[in-house]
């Protein structure tokens, strides 16, 4: 069929582009004598003169141009995809989709996104933002091109994890909890303090939580909150003693607004990783992502 031959309707789009079979050659770089060839087997199959030929070209008949409206349309966007592709692949465009938590995004990927958009200002990145399962669900969904979580967490199927940083939990509380300060305190003694807690749909919640059971410690905190920048300012004004990773109460803890708690039994630290589908495409600018973060 005529139509599965598409190298007849470029040699007639640039010929009618050209308006003459010479320009069309030059343009193609193939001989004046296929042109000629690959016109005259379309108007075959048409059954209609596309062209009127004279001395100082060709002219487009009125089925010519009935056509070629038609065929620039189309021929137009496969350039415009072409240049489109060029550009993703010079990275002059394109997108880059991660998925991450508050944590994971201040304390380890907001310097690489940093560097990444300097080298790189026309990529457009979109970071969804939220716990460790719902970065791992929309994973597997295909819906971002990898994600920064923290364990502890189940891999599921085919998702790869790359350790990339050390994280450390701690209970921190204010003035209202001086007692407590420079003491060496046995885990089991948390029962009798008011506790403040991240919610229960994040990894530092389910980690914190099975490290306490396995102890033998089942705590109910006093408040429940959405963000651990949050459980700091709750620690700050004396409501509870928070638990939270280090990196969010650093600045209280090196100021003396809070102090840490210390235990006769240490709390092992976790990890942030990197995690991307073993089966999916990574598209150029998230790859180039992932070279920055040394991925």
């Amino acid at each position: 069929m005529m139509i599965g031959n598409l190298e007849y309707f470029k040699v007639f789009y640039h010929t009618a582009k050209c308006g003459s079979v010479t320009g069309a050659a030059a343009l193609l770089s193939i001989s004046q004598p296929a042109v000629s060839q690959s016109l005259k087997q379309l108007e075959k199959y048409l059954g209609v003169p596309l062209f009127a030929r004279g001395s100082r070209g060709v002219k487009l008949t009125a089925e010519g141009e009935l056509l070629y409206s038609y065929v620039a349309k189309g021929y137009e966007q496969i350039e415009l995809g072409v240049e489109k592709v060029r550009q993703m692949r010079n990275l002059e465009l394109g997108e880059v989709h991660i998925g991450a938590s508050d944590m994971t995004l201040q304390f380890y990927l907001l310097p690489f996104l940093e560097k990444f958009h300097e080298r790189y200002p026309d990529i457009k990145v979109t970071v969804s933002n939220g716990p460790t399962p719902e970065t791992l669900e929309v994973l597997q969904e295909g819906k971002i091109d990898f994600g920064v979580v923290s364990t502890p967490f189940e891999k599921a199927g085919d998702v790869e994890a790359i350790q990339v940083r050390e994280i450390e939990d701690v209970f921190v509380a204010g003035r209202r909890f001086i007692a407590c300060k420079n003491k060496t305190l046995d885990l089991q003694e948390l029962e009798g303090l008011p506790m403040i807690f991240l919610e229960g749909n994040t990894s530092t919640r389910s980690y914190m939580n099975d490290y306490l059971r396995e102890n033998g410690i089942v705590l109910q905190p006093e408040f429940e909150l959405a963000t651990s920048d949050m459980v700091v300012q709750f620690a700050l004004r004396n409501l509870g003693v928070g638990c939270v990773v280090r990196d969010f109460a650093r600045e209280a803890l090196e100021s003396g607004r809070l102090f840490e708690l210390r235990f006769n039994k240490m709390i092992p630290k976790r990890t942030i990783c990197v995690v991307r589908s073993g089966r999916a495409v990574i598209p150029t600018a998230a790859e180039k992502l992932l070279e920055i973060m040394e991925i």
